[in-house]
């Protein structure tokens, strides 16, 4: 029997996803206000008897002169992907999005593929023939990701390669890396650090380098530091007003959605992260730091609270979102992936991004738009 699908209000959208272990920050009812450039909805799946079985936030982005949409449903929709018949789930969405002027549909279904354990991840780095994570001996499969890639195919679906941040191109990574809370002591996730990690930690404390908790007003400290940090790595910044949208629409959802760190020392901020927190989830968000003074370890001791916070308001992992799939050396971001691992990070393949093209000539058209961006 086919699955109904309408609009939810926002409360009903919090009352379902309050009852799920967690769900992505982007597939809350807020994030649809920190994107201003899209409209939103709240959509609903529901059975015969009237039970809510499934949610999403989809974005609706107008195409430039046309009044057609790109849907997007980032990290979602929040429904049961791996169900024999994931046809009177998907149908619906369509036919819904369809109707609402949706040239094309994307989405990011929340299904791990594979997992590469901390160590796994270092053989890899070190093996000269290792080119890219994907091409590594992974620690464990899901099976069923296989099976629902193939089924997505069969139903007319395509896959995409992650984009950009910015605009139309709203990708999101692939290849994250997470440190996993569930069963596991404080002491347990500090064993997990590499030698680096806790000299760093170590170094820091004894510097005297303080962490502290920040708010709104130190947004434009943070966002100081964000943009060297931009600068340094070769990535366009957002502007500080996301930021500001970011914490009071989180804010004016849940007190406690998102936090933003400061790491102090004799007086001056050296690095500043956001964390955003849903159920046992807790993700760092954004950092940033400043190349001064490094030699004092601000990052590590920074990252060592939050996960330390994490741990206490119980969460069951800590994610610390994208990493790069290319193990080259002369790739920049590397590094950041050296870091995170060296945390006791996993490395953790998702299912990416997939599209569906209501219209095919528009989304050709949409295609080549993107491509001379």
């Amino acid at each position: 029997m086919t699955l109904t699908l309408r609009p939810i209000t926002r409360a009903e959208h919090l009352a379902f996803v309050a009852g799920l272990p967690s769900v992505s920050h982007m597939q809350l009812p807020s994030w649809g206000d920190v994107k201003p450039d899209w409209r939103s909805e709240s959509l609903g799946w529901f059975e015969a008897d009237g039970r809510l079985v499934g949610a999403g936030l989809v974005l609706l982005r107008p195409l430039p002169k046309v009044k057609r949409y790109l849907a997007y449903l980032p990290e979602g929709p929040v429904i049961d992907w791996h169900a024999p018949d994931l046809e009177r789930w998907l149908d619906p969405l369509l036919a819904h999005l369809g109707s609402r002027g949706a040239f094309s549909v994307k989405m990011g279904p929340p299904v791990v593929v594979r997992r590469w354990s901390p160590e796994a991840v270092k053989t890899a780095i070190a093996a000269p023939e290792a080119r890219r994570l994907r091409d590594a001996e992974a620690t464990s499969h899901e099976p069923r990701a296989k099976e629902l890639a193939e089924r997505l195919r069969g139903m007319g679906w395509r896959q995409t390669e992650p984009g950009g941040e910015e605009g139309f191109a709203a990708g999101q990574p692939r290849y994250v890396s997470q440190v996993p809370f569930a069963g596991r002591s404080l002491e347990d996730v500090h064993r997990g650090l590499n030698q680096q990690w806790r000299r760093n930690i170590k170094k820091a404390e004894k510097a005297g380098v303080t962490i502290e908790r920040g708010g709104y007003d130190d947004l434009p400290v943070f966002y100081g530091l964000y943009t060297e940090t931009a600068e340094r790595d070769r990535f366009i910044p957002r502007p500080l007003p996301y930021f500001q949208r970011m914490w009071t629409a989180l804010a004016a959802e849940h007190p406690d959605r998102m936090r933003l760190y400061l790491a102090r020392h004799e007086g001056e901020v050296l690095a500043a992260a956001t964390m955003l927190i849903v159920g046992g989830h807790v993700w760092y968000s954004y950092g940033a730091s400043t190349s001064r003074r490094r030699e004092v370890q601000p990052n590590n001791a920074m990252q060592w609270r939050m996960m330390a916070d994490a741990h206490e308001l119980g969460a069951h992992v800590y994610d610390f979102r994208g990493i790069t799939d290319t193990l080259e050396d002369s790739d920049h971001l590397l590094g950041l992936l050296r870091f995170k691992v060296g945390a006791g990070g996993e490395a953790v393949e998702y299912l990416g991004e997939w599209d569906f093209p209501l219209n095919r000539l528009l989304s050709k058209a949409f295609d080549v738009y993107m491509s001379r961006r």
